[in-house]
């Protein structure tokens, strides 16, 4: 079952490569969850844990190279918001890596939580000018 969805009402910005973006980052992330919550193999659910945070390290840097450009002023609250995330990402990988943690419900519930008010009061914000 998908942990999240995404609708153009909930989670559209109105900007093309960002909605279209959204869109495969929501996809690999039910596809870890799945993976974690089914389980499926370490190994398995290791390659999807890094191929999803390679991919939000991507998505990030394309909005924030975007919100510069168009000289966004809310970009560096903006900015902040995605270091943040990408460094508990990043302390999750290193240690599921080292066998000190799982990607568990609460993990993906987390991340959940985080899109469900970034995108509505970070990502929707940059509409206006990035569209």
């Amino acid at each position: 079952m998908a942990l999240i969805t995404w609708t153009a009402a909930q989670y559209g910005t109105n900007v093309g490569f960002a909605d279209e973006e959204h869109q495969v980052l929501f996809g690999k992330l039910n596809k870890l969850y799945d993976l974690a919550t089914g389980g499926a193999a370490r190994s398995a659910i290791g390659e999807q844990l890094d191929d999803l945070i390679a991919y939000v390290v991507d998505h990030f840097a394309h909005e924030e190279r975007e919100m510069q450009a168009k000289n966004y002023a809310n970009y560096p609250a903006h900015k902040a918001e995605h270091d943040a995330l990408v460094g508990i990402c990043a302390g999750l990988q290193a240690k599921f890596h080292a066998g000190e943690a799982e990607v568990t419900d609460e993990v993906g519930q987390m991340v959940k939580g985080w899109l469900d008010s970034h995108i509505p009061n970070f990502d929707k914000g940059y509409s206006v000018v990035l569209s």
